[in-house]
């Protein structure tokens, strides 16, 4: 099999990543996936989609990204069940206040409509928390969340229409090279030449860059959700909640909630198996932060895997040491609601077009260079 573009990894930065090059017209792209579309990080996430960040490239993906959610269905013919009601970060500490001023005044600089609020109009929005102790939050109305899943299929739908090639159960083994440059991608069901590839492989990626000698410097931690029972008079507007302290966060699901928090006692590694090791903190940060949510049983949930990288920020890029190495991944966790402008940025790579926005100050050779560039607003 021939390839002109092979992109591994079939969540929404490789079907993102594909659709883009399809669509360009680029010929024979072919998308590998281990094991089922979605089935890695993708599927897993909580769906927030941002463009509240502290960083201006992170800014600028996420409100990217934004409109790309909002023409979805009118581009893909996908509706990914998307709920514009904002994102609300509840804020406790002074240092906390003030670097989130600091970010919504360089949201704004950006077109971002993020503004500050005090504790009695975080409570107008999100009525489930309690404001003892708050000092102030941060809101913007253009932040929501939609359907991971949903985004996947449709990227991949509009890939293949465009002449694209989607490959399942199809794990990348080897990356054949001759010198500097790719011959081939190994797979376990056949070789595919090519002289390009993109890793898109998220939490799995450090693999694959080592198969041209490339470190991604990508680490998978274990990070859990709670789905609850249906929850009485929940506001049709109830935004994504977070508690900026404890991680703590909320958002509808169908007539219940999804909650999460991070969890500091979790060590990097691939299980996805869920534990209840983290439940006494999850319910000491509700009843801190949202008292009212204790009251609910739960009624499932999962694990999934972050892809952490040093500085909480993404790896974007060219490989320099071997020619046609593309990659887009270590978003540690903000790498859903990226998706869409990230295949805009790495189609632009591919073709040698400048991007919407510069991003080589996430190249992975920052790390080499002590140049990390870290991201505050991660959840």
């Amino acid at each position: 099999m021939r390839a002109g573009v092979v992109v591994v990894g079939g969540g929404v930065m490789g079907t993102s990543i594909a659709c883009h090059l399809a669509r360009a017209g680029v010929p024979d792209v072919v998308l590998v996936e281990r094991d089922e579309l979605a089935s890695g990080s993708t599927s897993k996430a909580a769906g927030g989609v941002r463009a509240q960040f502290s960083d201006e490239l992170n800014i600028r993906l996420g409100a990217r990204s934004l409109e790309a959610f909002t023409r979805f269905e009118q581009d893909t013919g996908y509706d990914i069940g998307l709920h514009r009601v904002g994102y609300l970060f509840l804020l406790s500490t002074p240092e906390d206040v003030a670097s989130f001023e600091a970010g919504v005044r360089l949201q704004n600089s950006l077109g971002v409509p993020s503004r500050m609020i005090d504790p009695a109009a975080a409570r107008r929005l999100s009525p489930l928390i309690s404001t003892e102790g708050l000092l102030a939050a941060a809101f913007s109305p253009d932040d929501g969340h939609c359907t991971p899943e949903a985004v996947v299929h449709g990227y991949a739908a509009t890939a293949r229409r465009h002449g694209a090639t989607v490959l399942r159960h199809c794990e990348v083994t080897g990356i054949e090279l001759h010198g500097d440059d790719i011959r081939a991608v190994l797979t376990t069901r056949g070789r595919i030449a090519t002289d390009t590839v993109v890793c898109a492989a998220g939490a799995w990626s450090r693999a694959v860059g080592a198969m041209v000698g490339l470190d991604l410097p990508v680490e998978p931690l274990r990070r859990q959700i709670a789905l609850t029972e249906p929850v009485d008079d929940l506001p049709p507007g109830l935004p994504m909640t977070i508690d900026f302290t404890t991680s703590l966060y909320f958002h509808t699901e169908g007539p219940g909630l999804l909650v999460g928090m991070s969890d500091p006692d979790e060590r990097p590694g691939f299980a996805t198996t869920t534990h209840d090791r983290w439940i006494p903190r999850l319910g000491a940060a509700m009843e801190q932060r949202a008292p009212a949510l204790l009251d609910l049983r739960r009624t499932g949930g999962w694990a999934g895997l972050y892809e952490l990288t040093p500085d909480h920020n993404a790896l974007i890029g060219e490989a320099t040491s071997v020619s046609r190495f593309l990659y887009a991944t270590g978003f540690s966790g903000h790498g859903f609601l990226q998706g869409p402008a990230v295949g805009e940025v790495v189609r632009d790579l591919y073709l040698g077009r400048v991007p919407f926005v510069d991003v080589s100050p996430l190249s992975a050779g920052r790390f080499a260079a002590d140049a990390p560039r870290p991201e505050a607003n991660r959840v």
